[in-house]
Formats: C-alpha cells, sequence, structure tokens
C-alpha cells in the first residue's frame, strides 16, 4: 500500500502537538524521514544529534496545536 507523505508529516505534527512537555519540547523518536522532512519546512529545530527531544519552531507549534485538536480533541 503506498501511502501520502504529507498526510502522514501533518499526522506526526498533529502528535508533537500533543505530546509536548516543557513548554513546546518534544521526544523525537519518529520516523526519521519525516522528522528530517519537518525539519526541511521549518517546523521543527534540528532532530539529529544526541538530544532526545527536538524544539517546534513558532510555525511548527501553532500548527501542531490546531492539527492535534482536530485529529485528538475529545
Amino acid at each position: 500500500m503506498k501511502y501520502d507523505i504529507e498526510k502522514i508529516d501533518e499526522a506526526i505534527l498533529a502528535l508533537l502537538g500533543a505530546l509536548e512537555f516543557d513548554n513546546g519540547r518534544v521526544w523525537k523518536r519518529l520516523n526519521f524521514d519525516a522528522m528530517d522532512r519537518l525539519h526541511a519546512n521549518g517546523l521543527i529545530g534540528e532532530p539529529r544529534g544526541r538530544a532526545e527531544s527536538v524544539y517546534r519552531t513558532e510555525t511548527g507549534l501553532q500548527r501542531a496545536k490546531v492539527l492535534a485538536s482536530r485529529y485528538f480533541a475529545s
């Protein structure tokens, strides 16, 4: 089955919106290619390195909150 990469990236960003801690940090143990794409699109900080979390950019933070609400709010 072929998946829509843009939809996958959007869902991951929604998860980042729902799973934040410490005022904007999120764990980065998700698909590396997807995390690289989110970084290339200016939505998260550098996902590579020793840290186990990554910051979302201001744009990424705002978009992640909207997506998290859309997908996960009860």
